[in-house]
C-alpha cells in the first residue's frame, strides 16, 4: 500500500512540475509542430499547432483574419470574435497538452506567456458511411458505423430522437487517451447495469485502446472464457434496438464497431433480419441456425467416435460405403479429421488475409483441389470430407462473428475427446460446456437466460420469434425500469382496417 501511495504521490508531483514551457519544448521536438512568431504587430504573439492535425482552410479563413484584427483588444474580446465555438483560455499545462494533441491551435501572447488561447481547428479525415460488411442483410437499413465517434452517435440519435438517450464520455488508455462513449436510455436501462459498465471502464489500466474489441475483452465478466459476453455489432439499427430493450452500449473513437450488454447466449444466434422478415420465416431460419451450430460442433466428433469405438452403430446399408471409402487410408479417423479441419482453417485464414478477389479464388480453388487430391491420394475419405465441408459451412450461419470463431475452436476438444473416450468423451465435453455456460454471466446477468433460469416470458424471442403483438414487454433479463413496450390490452381492442 505504501509503495502504491508513493508512486501516486510522485506521479502527482511530476504533473504539478510540468509547465507550459516544458510542454511546448516537448512539442517542438517533432517535425510536424509549427511555430509562427509575429513580432511586427502591436501585440506580439505566437501561433503553435501540429500541421498534421489542423485544417489549413479553417486556419486561414476563420482564425488568422480575426487574430490580426482583434488581437489588440485582448484574448477575451478575441474569443468572442472568432467564429469557432470551441475556444478556451487557460494556463493549465495538462489542458494545453491534451487539446493541442487533438488539433487545437495555441495562441500565446509574448507579453503574457502564462495564459494561452486554444482554438479548435482539427481536420476531419474520415470515410463515408458505408454498407455493413460483416452483418450484411438483404432487407433493412444499409448503414454501418465508421471510425468517427461523433458520426456513430449521430447515426444512433437519428433512430432514437429521445431526450432520455444519455451519453457518458470517458477517456481510456494511458497513451492513446481514446474517447469512449457509454449510451443508455434513462428511464428504461437498469442503473445498476450502467454503473457497473462505467466502473469497469474507469478501472481499466492499459496504455493503448485501439478498438472497441479490446474494451470488450477488458470489461467482460470472465476474460478467460472462450464465449463472448457482449455482442459486437457494426449496425446502428441493432444498437438502437438494444437501447430500447434497456441494454448499455459502448462506442469507441477510431472503431467501426460497438458492443452492448447484458446479453445471452441465444442472442448471438439472432439476426436483425429476423425482425424484418415475417415471423414464420424468421423462426424457421433461427431454428436452422441452432441446428447448424450443433451440427458444426458435433458432426466430426461423432464420426470419429463411431469409427473408433462404436462401429456397431453404423447401419448395414452404410457400412459397405464407409469400408470402401476408408480401405486405402493408413491413418486413424482422428488424424484424418484433424487434417481436414486444419486444412479448412488454413484456407479460411488465407482467404481472410488476402485481397478480396484473390481470397475468394484461393478459397474456392484451394478447397476443390486439396479436397479432391487428398481423397485420390488416400489421405482422407470422401465421407469425412463431406462432413467437414458441411460443418465449416454450418459455422458460417452464426450472425455474430465472435461467436462464429468460438464455434470453430471448440470443435477440436470435442474431436480429441471422441478419439480418446468415444461417445462418453463427447458427453463429458458437453457437460463441461453446459456447466461453464451456467456459471457464465454478462454484466452479472445469467448467460443462459431464458433457459436457465427458466423465464417463460422471454421465450417469445428465443429459439423462435413470435409475432410482434406478443412483444408487449421488454426482456426480464434487462430488469428495465419501464418494462412495457405498449399496452397489450388496448392494442388488442384496436381492429385492423379489414376487420
Amino acid at each position: 500500500m505504501f509503495i502504491k501511495w508513493l508512486a501516486k504521490h510522485m506521479h502527482s508531483n511530476q504533473q504539478q512540475q510540468e509547465t507550459i514551457t516544458s510542454v511546448l519544448n516537448t512539442f517542438q521536438k517533432s517535425s510536424d509542430f509549427s511555430v509562427y512568431e509575429h513580432q511586427n504587430t502591436a501585440v506580439p504573439y505566437k501561433l503553435m499547432f501540429f500541421s498534421t492535425l489542423v485544417d489549413p482552410d479553417r486556419l486561414h479563413k476563420d482564425v488568422l483574419p480575426y487574430i490580426s484584427k482583434y488581437i489588440t483588444e485582448g484574448l477575451e474580446v478575441l474569443k468572442d470574435k472568432i467564429p469557432i465555438e470551441q475556444i478556451a483560455i487557460t494556463s493549465d499545462p495538462r489542458d494545453i497538452k491534451h487539446k493541442v494533441l487533438r488539433g487545437y491551435i495555441l495562441l500565446q501572447l509574448l507579453a503574457d506567456k502564462e495564459k494561452c488561447m486554444l482554438i479548435e481547428a482539427s481536420v476531419n479525415l474520415e470515410r463515408d458511411v458505408g454498407v455493413p460488411e460483416i452483418e450484411f442483410t438483404v432487407t433493412g437499413p444499409q448503414e454501418s458505423f465508421i471510425e468517427s465517434l461523433d458520426t456513430n452517435i449521430n447515426l444512433i440519435r437519428k433512430r432514437l430522437p429521445l431526450p432520455n438517450l444519455q451519453i457518458k464520455e470517458l477517456e481510456v488508455g494511458k497513451i492513446t487517451k481514446s474517447k469512449v462513449a457509454i449510451l443508455f436510455i434513462e428511464g428504461i436501462a437498469d442503473q445498476e447495469n450502467v454503473k457497473t459498465m462505467i466502473q469497469r471502464i474507469e478501472d481499466i489500466e492499459f496504455d493503448q485502446i485501439l478498438d472497441s474489441s479490446m474494451l470488450n475483452q477488458m470489461v467482460s465478466d470472465s476474460s478467460l472464457s472462450i464465449f463472448p459476453q457482449f455482442v459486437n455489432t457494426e449496425r446502428p439499427d441493432r444498437v438502437a434496438g438494444a437501447l430500447t430493450e434497456g441494454k448499455v452500449v459502448i462506442l469507441s473513437a477510431g472503431s467501426p464497431e460497438s458492443f452492448f450488454g447484458p446479453t445471452t447466449l441465444i442472442e448471438f444466434f439472432s439476426s436483425l433480419e429476423d425482425y424484418y422478415l415475417p415471423w414464420h420465416i424468421a423462426s424457421f431460419v433461427r431454428i436452422l441456425r441452432f441446428f447448424s451450430v450443433a451440427f458444426s460442433v458435433l458432426a466430426a466428433p461423432i464420426y470419429v467416435a463411431v469409427l473408433t469405438f462404436h462401429y456397431e452403430l453404423i447401419p448395414k446399408d452404410l457400412l459397405a460405403t464407409i469400408i470402401s471409402s476408408r480401405s486405402n487410408i493408413p491413418f486413424p479417423p482422428i488424424i484424418e479429421a484433424l487434417f481436414l479441419e486444419f486444412t479448412i482453417e488454413l484456407l479460411r485464414e488465407a482467404g481472410a488475409r488476402l485481397p478480396t478477389k484473390v481470397g475468394q479464388t484461393i478459397g474456392i480453388v484451394g478447397g476443390i483441389v486439396i479436397g479432391q487430391a487428398s481423397v485420390e491420394a488416400g489421405l482422407t475419405s470422401n465421407i469425412l470430407l463431406i462432413i467437414v465441408a458441411l460443418s465449416a459451412l454450418a459455422s458460417f450461419t452464426t450472425p455474430v462473428y465472435q461467436m462464429g470463431n468460438t464455434i470453430r475452436i471448440i470443435r477440436f476438444p470435442y474431436m480429441v475427446a471422441a478419439a480418446l473416450f468415444g461417445g462418453v468423451g463427447i458427453v463429458i465435453c458437453l457437460l463441461f460446456t453446459i456447466a461453464h455456460l451456467i456459471r457464465l454471466t454478462s454484466l452479472g446477468r445469467p448467460y443462459l437466460e431464458p433457459v436457465y433460469p427458466l423465464r417463460i416470458k422471454d421465450w417469445k424471442d428465443a429459439f423462435f420469434r413470435l409475432p410482434f403483438p406478443f412483444f408487449s414487454s421488454r426482456p426480464v433479463l434487462m430488469r428495465p425500469r419501464d418494462s412495457k413496450r405498449f399496452n397489450f390490452s388496448r392494442a388488442k381492442k384496436t381492429k385492423d382496417i379489414d376487420e
